[in-house]
């Protein structure tokens, strides 16, 4: 028989809506009545072994619940992100542990560069709000091959995406782009909530894209997560159609990665030909090897096409990629091929190799690299970087 306990109805509460969790829909997750949910927010008496229950489906510590009264969480990085011009207000749990986790695998790597006598990246910061849009652009491009005759080079924009995060890693820069948190793929991350977010180190920079957003956005949320780290700023950002309202580094961060991916000369010199197609931007966006969205946002910016051509536009490119990925998503997939990238390619590729030198524990390695098993390690090394010990 579980012991029957009293928390404070408040912190219970706190507990639901900080999962952004109903009473009803907690209560499907408990296999209970809601009735009993709504019970205990009002006297706080439960059992134990709801409790540890409710802790596992919200995604907190147990002694969580034993607190006096809720915890004031804020995100350890600057909160960018806006929902109709206000600021969006309490973190999810999910939002908080990619975060988490993302910043102690930046620390690892930090310590491992630091301890192989690498120095700082000279790029970390060497722009500002005042640098003119098209030296910054220009300059990112040139340090991490954001070029458009490298995307021709891709059969689609996956291909494509997936090509710039590898030249970008190349750089430096570590890239993240996961769907969920961790592996945890019953804990699939929210694109209302976030699209991405970068930890600006002078040695380890970081750059998580949400992968739960549609292929044809993330190409853009990668650029600008990388002016972030350009400019020396951590953050964490919502883009709508490309835009973002309201914030002095997020409008300066998505000017510039637009011109990172396509510089104004190159739309100037094929818009007399594009202009006759059926679909200018799709036509264009088929040349660059970028998303008709990213295009519209181009042409937006240049005055090519007026602003309500601009909305139609966009969201009727906007549901045609979404019927696009409906049809060509693949449920499951390859674990190993997805953890390369739900981790990032360098820091797994640094871990492996510190892990076989003895420098790095196995618990610590399997940690960084969100893994259980050993065995799992060693077929990820292998399948993934051709390294067997």
């Amino acid at each position: 028989m579980s012991l029957n306990i009293k928390l404070q109805p408040v912190v219970l509460r706190w507990v639901r809506e900080r999962a952004g969790l109903s009473p009803t829909a907690l209560a499907d997750k408990l296999d209970i009545d809601s009735d009993k949910v709504e019970g205990w927010e009002r006297s706080g008496e439960i059992t134990f072994s709801l409790a540890e229950k409710i802790a596992r489906k919200t995604h907190v510590p147990l002694g969580s619940l034993f607190l006096s009264e809720p915890i004031a969480e804020e995100l350890p990085i600057p909160d960018l992100r806006t929902l109709r011009g206000a600021n969006v207000q309490r973190p999810s749990p999910d939002l908080l542990d990619c975060i988490e986790g993302s910043q102690i695998r930046q620390d690892w790597y930090r310590e491992y560069l630091i301890s192989e006598g690498e120095q700082p990246l000279d790029f970390v910061g060497s722009i500002s709000l005042e640098t003119p849009q098209d030296i910054a652009a220009e300059r990112i491009r040139k340090q991490v091959g954001f070029q458009s005759e490298i995307r021709l080079r891709a059969e689609t924009w996956e291909k494509a995406l997936l090509l710039q995060m590898e030249q970008i890693e190349e750089s430096g820069v570590l890239v993240i782009r996961n769907s969920v948190v961790g592996a945890n793929t019953r804990r699939p991350l929210s694109v209302a909530e976030f699209r991405g977010f970068a930890l600006a180190d002078d040695y380890a920079p970081l750059v998580f894209v949400n992968g739960a957003d549609g292929k044809a956005a993330q190409m853009f949320t990668l650029a600008h997560e990388l002016v972030h780290i350009w400019i020396g700023e951590s953050g964490v950002s919502n883009l709508q159609q490309t835009f973002a309202p309201g914030y002095g580094i997020e409008r300066f961060c998505n000017a510039v990665a637009a011109k990172v991916l396509l510089p104004d000369e190159e739309v100037e010199e094929l818009w007399p030909q594009a202009r006759n197609k059926e679909s200018p931007w799709e036509w264009l966006g088929k040349r660059f090897k970028l998303s008709s969205l990213v295009i519209l946002r181009r042409l937006l910016d240049l005055r090519i096409i007026s602003r309500p051509l601009f909305e139609r536009a966009y969201r009727q490119q906007e549901e045609k990629f979404a019927q696009i990925e409906a049809r060509t998503s693949q449920k499951g997939g390859d674990y190993y091929s997805a953890q390369r990238y739900r981790v990032g390619a360098r820091l797994a590729r640094a871990v492996i190799e510190s892990t076989s030198e003895g420098r790095t524990p196995f618990r610590e390695a399997l940690n960084l690299l969100g893994m259980k098993k050993a065995q799992t390690f060693e077929r990820f090394a292998k399948e993934q970087f051709n390294f067997s010990r």
